[in-house]
């Protein structure tokens, strides 16, 4: 991404996302996603590359998901800081435990990434993780959409 289309995103993510709670919360997120494919150029193995990227692609789909969700607090209760508005707070909640499992399944997939030899069960380990991820997106919309009602 060149210098001018990163300032025009950074103004859309301004205006979209707002520059507290529900920004840092996007933000979190799309870096774990970065971390997981950092993690995935130092792959050697090919078998277990081709389980990651899919688990990594599977991920990369949540993205917009958490942008959606994020834009939506956002509209509902705009943040500029850090505190959290009660009527989202289980929102909040659900996209930091996203945040967190995600930062958890790269670690995981660094940890296949050095181990010595075959890998007897490939990326099972980092698939559970990514799997807790997804059920928390899932929560965050569910807790938004229940926050309409």
């Amino acid at each position: 991404m060149g210098f001018f289309s990163a300032a025009r995103q950074g103004r859309k993510d301004d205006a979209e996302l707002g520059k507290g709670l529900w920004r840092r919360a996007h933000d979190r997120f799309h870096r774990g996603l970065d971390r997981f494919h950092q993690v995935l150029e130092g792959v050697e193995d090919d078998q277990l590359y081709e389980e990651l990227v899919e688990i990594a692609n599977d991920l990369a789909l949540l993205l917009e998901r958490v942008r959606a969700v994020c834009v939506e607090a956002q509209r509902r209760s705009p943040s500029e800081g850090l505190d959290i508005p009660a009527a989202l707070s289980g929102v909040h909640r659900a996209l930091s435990k996203a945040g967190n499992s995600l930062a958890t399944t790269a670690e995981a997939a660094a940890m296949l990434r050095l181990a010595v030899g075959p890998v007897p069960v490939g990326a099972a380990s980092v698939r559970r993780r990514a799997e807790a991820v997804f059920q928390q997106v899932a929560d965050a919309e569910r807790h938004l959409h229940e926050a309409a009602s």
